[in-house]
């Protein structure tokens, strides 16, 4: 019997896809990377994706999963032809919230705003926001250790896992789905599997940490000189409000006048225009905080200190979703002006205005005139170091690889790194090998080896062939 038929044995016809239907899971968000499949495997249970791995283990034949397929670095798609795309889209079942331990229990396929809905109601939230929320699923979250808006203040998708049930490389089953905190029995398998992209075990089923759901919000878009201003400004915001800070996002003028030029429903909500501008966002789960006066204290020092040009409050919900859209459609607005080279940068958030200037006095001495547009997370230091050519080019000369290297290096030297929250994927295993030492490219090789020796999961990605 041919792995194929073995398959379709498995799986039934609804669960086995091959030929030309197969095709819209080959290639990965920005066409840059994916190969041809055997077939796509759509299993509906932890046992039949065992099967499944058992079986092309047993073949030699490699297999990707794929979540959402959101990912910029093509670590979703086959770096070859021939072996097996396993999609978990049919596995997304949401159990109940348990709100006494803030948990909640989820299977892989699971989309990122369908758990959002499901929480509606019960007082809990999970507090993971990023643009794709809206095909992200949860297992492709866990394999590229995501982050998202509210990183800094809740953490990274590493920090909201508590238990894994994952499918090693050669089919067995390890079910490490513990809803506590704390449990230091020996090494940390769940982290081991966060961030490992597929490569390691394929995750089936989490167990999340949920937190209350805020009954009250403040939120604010601010016009700044520029992002010294804004480093200043943030600094002062997180010393005041403290863990009732959610919310922290920047972005330049060029990003804005990209967003309200291509996306339909945009307005500027201020009268002065600035060289930066901030979303900012406080939050509490109680009614008795002050969020307006803390909040608006802040506002008022940067104003009188000159760091603050202009600003709004929201006074409904839809104009703080207004707000938060000017943030959202930055990568939109860019990507409708055209060709865009995109890079996932995090320096030291105290160092962000020094890495702008340098970065830009970099990119423009390899290609004059390109325009640049930075933006992120400014609490947690990340930076989405987009460009797009010079007005009139189609393209960067040439100079697209230098450019990532060249950044990646100086982000480097400033203590930080060239792939904040999106991974390595395919695109980003030669930065990896020239900029991390070689210790740690030899510890994840032998973690690879060590878990998978045949190398039949995702080979390619994360530590390259």
């Amino acid at each position: 019997m041919s792995l194929q038929q073995e398959l379709k044995t498995i799986l039934g016809p609804s669960g086995w896809i091959e030929g030309a239907d197969a095709a819209s899971w080959q290639r990965d968000w920005l066409d840059r990377y994916g190969e041809a499949p055997l077939g796509v495997a759509r299993p509906a249970s932890t046992a039949e994706v065992a099967d499944v791995v058992r079986a092309c283990h047993a073949a030699g034949v490699p297999v990707v999963v794929q979540g959402g397929n959101t990912g910029l670095c093509g670590g979703a798609v086959l770096g070859r032809a021939g072996g097996v795309i396993l999609s978990l889209s049919r596995m997304a079942a949401i159990s109940q919230p348990d709100v006494a331990s803030a948990s909640v229990e989820v299977e892989a396929g699971a989309v990122l705003a369908t758990l959002h809905d499901a929480l509606d109601g019960s007082g809990m939230m999970f507090p993971m926001h990023l643009g794709a929320e809206g095909s992200a699923q949860i297992g492709g979250l866990i394999g590229t250790n995501a982050g998202g808006s509210h990183a800094f203040r809740y953490g990274m998708m590493a920090d909201l896992v508590l238990g894994l049930e994952v499918v090693l490389p050669d089919g067995t089953i390890w079910s490490g789905l513990r809803a506590v905190q704390k449990d230091n029995a020996g090494y940390q398998l769940r982290r081991l599997f966060v961030g490992s992209e597929g490569t390691l075990g394929i995750v089936t089923r989490a167990v999340l940490k949920l937190f209350p759901a805020p009954r009250q919000r403040a939120t604010a878009f601010l016009a700044l000189p520029d992002e010294a201003a804004a480093v200043r400004f943030g600094t002062r915001l997180q010393a005041e409000a403290g863990e009732f800070l959610t919310g922290l996002e920047f972005f330049p003028e060029l990003g804005l006048e990209l967003a309200l030029k291509h996306v339909h429903g945009l307005a500027y909500p201020l009268e002065t225009r600035g060289g930066c501008y901030l979303l900012v966002e406080v939050a509490s789960g109680s009614d008795k905080v002050p969020l307006d006066d803390i909040l608006g204290a802040v506002l008022e020092w940067g104003m009188a200190e000159g760091l603050v040009l202009d600003g709004a409050l929201a006074a409904s919900e839809a104009q703080r979703a207004a707000f938060w859209r000017l943030r959202e459609e930055q990568p939109e607005g860019q990507r409708l002006e055209g060709a865009q080279l995109k890079h996932d940068i995090a320096v030291p958030p105290g160092r962000i205005a020094e890495f702008v200037d340098r970065a830009g006095a970099l990119c423009r001495a390899l290609v004059p005139d390109v325009r640049i547009n930075p933006f992120g997370h400014l609490a947690d230091g990340n930076i989405h170091y987009n460009l797009t050519p010079p007005e009139g080019m189609a393209d960067f000369a040439g100079q697209d690889r230098e450019l990532a290297l060249r950044l990646a290096r100086l982000a480097t030297e400033m203590g930080g790194s060239f792939a904040a929250e999106h991974g390595l994927g395919r695109a980003k295993i030669t930065l990896a090998d020239a900029l991390r030492p070689a210790a740690e490219r030899r510890l994840m090789r032998a973690v690879k080896a060590a878990l998978d020796p045949e190398g039949t999961m995702n080979p390619g990605a994360v530590i390259g062939n």
